[in-house]
């Protein structure tokens, strides 16, 4: 406080330095002889008017900066990672301390929160003296948040049980609050005795204005054409804990390869920024998608959003002979393929196959003189490794057919496609 008196006092002097030109003096006492008359009148002091102005303004960009700092959250170490952990270092946040007990007499605290624009993070303990089953990570579960303009649903999670088997820390993250909500519900679900699940909840404070502010955003607007659609980039917000990346996606395969987002790097003074998750959902325009990335650098010079792999199509047409097995791979459209085994069983015609864990077969089905049958399934699929070290992905295709047949028919795949589609974003 002694740095703000210095310059209040600073201020003081500078403020009764300055004279009031006499134009704007005659206006001021012009219009108080022309207002009309009220039951207190109070004698005006434009001087007072500065003093009070500068006061609002000063506290005001104080505010925040008080605010943020609190004490640093104890314990959690092991479940925070990268702008999490630096955050919490510097005593962002806010100290909650919220206990409520479980069926099983297992004491649920909601230790602390961190918020902003992209996220609402809680930590939380579980402890238990009498020990904690391995099973209640299972049986509990927090499902969202709720308060005046806010249902925020948890989007990911981690917990950690220590040795003893007493205590679980976890942190949850949750889609962000409104800033005008000052108190904040978290809603879970826990299991008794009898397999029935029951929801609990346990309420505390919360301060918005502890809530720490957007560092960046920017409108994309940009659309990008891969094999079997489109994607469009609508946002980046950047904000401490994380920045987000929101668009939609008209992509008719999107879902036949794991993990299309795991491709799709933001670039940050020329080094990709660590990926911390995706989701979609499907809406009315496609699917509507988020990409949720680690915080920015401090120092930001350049901002590069690059699709370096994602789903895509090839046509094969492909028409492969089952008469003799061959323990070397098939080659098709660049991607490999071994056909281990084929054999009819009581069920059908059943043709074991691996291939790499992107490639998707697509439009397969099975011939004989007489006929084709489509593949009626496809089950018991695993990962193996080969005599070389590569892993594959091994399943049997199951057809309905009571023949051996001649030829495997392959009309196309899916698979993970290098694209390298380069979108520069302005930093400025």
């Amino acid at each position: 406080m002694d740095n703000l008196e210095k310059r209040l006092a600073e201020e003081k002097k500078l403020i009764d330095s300055i004279q009031a030109p006499d134009e704007l003096e005659m206006r001021l006492r012009s219009a108080l002889h022309h207002t009309p008359k009220k039951t207190k009148r109070y004698a005006f002091s434009w001087k007072a008017a500065v003093v009070a102005l500068f006061l609002i303004i000063l506290m005001g960009s104080q505010y925040n900066a008080f605010a943020f700092y609190g004490k640093k959250l104890l314990g959690f170490d092991e479940v925070m990672d990268g702008s999490l952990k630096e955050l919490n270092e510097k005593g962002m946040g806010q100290i909650v301390e919220k206990k409520t007990k479980l069926d099983d007499g297992t004491e649920l605290t909601i230790n602390g929160i961190i918020s902003d624009s992209n996220q609402l993070v809680v930590y939380y303990t579980l402890s238990n003296p009498k020990g904690i089953d391995d099973t209640l990570n299972e049986n509990f579960r927090i499902s969202r948040i709720s308060g005046f303009l806010t249902n925020s649903n948890a989007d990911s999670g981690v917990s950690i049980l220590n040795d003893k088997h007493t205590e679980i820390k976890g942190k949850m993250s949750f889609e962000p609050v409104s800033p005008f909500s000052k108190k904040l519900k978290l809603s879970f679900w826990q299991s008794l005795q009898n397999d029935q699940m029951i929801e609990g909840s346990i309420a505390f404070p919360y301060n918005p204005n502890k809530a720490m502010a957007t560092e960046y955003k920017q409108s994309l607007k940009k659309t990008f054409k891969v094999d079997k659609g489109t994607i469009t980039f609508h946002s980046i917000t950047a904000s401490p804990t994380m920045t987000m990346i929101k668009g939609t996606l008209n992509v008719e395969n999107f879902d036949r390869v794991d993990s299309s987002f795991g491709g799709i790097e933001l670039m940050a003074n020329g080094k990709p920024v660590e990926i911390m998750g995706s989701s979609y959902k499907s809406s009315l325009n496609g699917r509507k998608f988020d990409i949720r990335y680690n915080a920015l650098p401090k120092q930001l010079n350049s901002l590069e959003l690059v699709i370096k792999e994602f789903v895509g199509y090839q046509r094969l047409e492909e028409k492969i002979t089952l008469s003799s097995i061959s323990n070397g791979p098939i080659t098709l459209g660049g991607k490999e393929l071994w056909i281990k085994n084929v054999s009819t069983t009581s069920q059908g015609v059943e043709i074991t196959i691996a291939t790499v864990g992107d490639v998707m077969l697509d439009g397969v089905s099975i011939q004989t003189q007489e006929e084709i049958t489509p593949l009626k399934t496809t089950v018991n699929q695993i990962y193996t490794k080969q005599e070389d070290g590569r892993e594959v992905k091994e399943r049997t295709l199951l057809f309905d057919s009571p023949t051996n047949p001649e030829y495997l028919l392959i009309e196309g795949m899916h698979y993970v496609k290098e694209y390298n589609k380069k979108l520069e974003i302005p930093v400025d």
